[in-house]
């Protein structure tokens, strides 16, 4: 049995995870951690099924748990993943603490030095479709940011094979307002949600930024060792991404524009997506014809890709559409994914 703590057990991913585990074969919530209401039960401080008796972080017994899932923002979730390896424990962090391997970039973007550099060397980025052969040893996991999985499981194939012709992927995404956490913000109010769409922090500007960038240049050339694949471009991969702001709970819509190489023209990229993905429990390539949408993967782990080759003067032009639920597959789901990787399970315990 995986004895399993949370830390931010109240916001939307850390109820998803008590969800998750609730129905995992082998794994036991022993701790749930919430700072501001420690000493009342889950379902009091937000509607749902879970009785769990909440604890403050300090109060954790991490001798009891095998692994602790942290849902704390940046910052404070650094330390608390730093005292869990301190105690010989494995940590999963939801943050964006260890997913950098530049702490420049990570005080660039986050705007403040960060907490624990010293841990940076030895945490894996938790996705399983391009880093599951090192997690089964991970003591400390980077579980990724909703957008960056949506796009990336929509470009690897194509970063794999080296076939763009510019180092530049165009992406425009849209996010259910769960994206944005809990905490209430005059953006994701009902009423300025409600029956609108509004992009926010487009261009170059959004903290996921250097997080994609920095998996897609991992990527590029090569999929049995990404770290060292040999680039055919003059600059590294840039990233023009656009997200938007739905007005629905969940879910996770990433529309993505590639130039292909002249060689790669001559592809079939739909055949192509399917052979990476072929064995894969997550990913799902839909049918030529198919449209993939976020109705395919809410309240599931999957990711939904449908590919859109183009033709005549636009034949050196692919778009694909990858969908995922940014609760699950986007975050909780993902993190218990990398998780039975970790204890040497089925992958898709607790998931299907």
């Amino acid at each position: 049995m995986i004895n399993i703590g949370i830390f931010g057990a109240t916001g939307y991913t850390g109820v998803e995870l008590v969800k998750l585990i609730s129905r995992h074969r082998h794994a036991r919530l022993v701790f749930a951690a919430s700072e501001n209401s420690a000493g009342m039960r889950l379902s009091d401080v937000i509607p749902c099924a879970y009785e769990t008796k909440l604890i403050k972080a300090a109060d954790a017994p991490l001798a009891d748990v095998d692994i602790v899932f942290s849902c704390l923002p940046h910052g404070p979730s650094a330390q608390l993943c730093a005292g869990v390896i301190k105690a010989g424990k494995r940590a999963v962090d939801f943050s964006a603490d260890f997913r950098l391997r530049n702490p420049a970039l990570y005080k660039q973007y986050y705007g403040h030095e960060h907490p624990c550099p010293e841990l940076l060397p030895e945490a894996v980025y938790g996705l399983p479709e391009l880093y599951r052969s090192v997690l089964p040893d991970a003591n400390l996991v980077a579980n990724p940011g909703c957008y960056p999985t949506s796009m990336i499981l929509g470009a690897l194939p194509l970063l794999e094979l080296a076939a763009l012709a510019e180092p530049m992927v165009i992406s425009d995404s849209k996010s259910g307002v769960s994206g944005a956490g809990r905490k209430p913000s005059q953006s994701s109010h009902f009423v300025e949600v409600n029956e609108n769409l509004a992009p926010y922090n487009i261009g170059h500007m959004h903290r996921h930024v250097p997080e994609i960038e920095q998996l897609m240049n991992d990527a590029w050339g090569g999929r049995d060792d990404p770290s060292r694949g040999a680039s055919t471009l003059q600059s590294p991969i840039s990233i023009l991404f656009s997200p938007h702001l739905l007005p629905i709970s969940r879910g996770m819509l990433s529309t993505m524009y590639f130039k292909l190489t002249p060689q790669a023209v001559e592809q079939d990229w739909h055949r192509i997506f399917e052979q990476r993905y072929d064995g894969e429990p997550f990913v799902r390539v839909l049918p030529k014809g198919q449209m993939s949408t976020i109705a395919h993967v809410n309240h599931t782990n999957y990711c939904t890709l449908s590919v859109h080759q183009q033709t005549g003067a636009l034949a050196n032009m692919l778009i694909v559409v990858s969908c995922i639920d940014n609760l699950v597959k986007g975050a909780s789901g993902q993190a218990i994914q990398s998780m039975n990787l970790m204890c040497g399970i089925d992958e898709t315990e607790g998931l299907l």
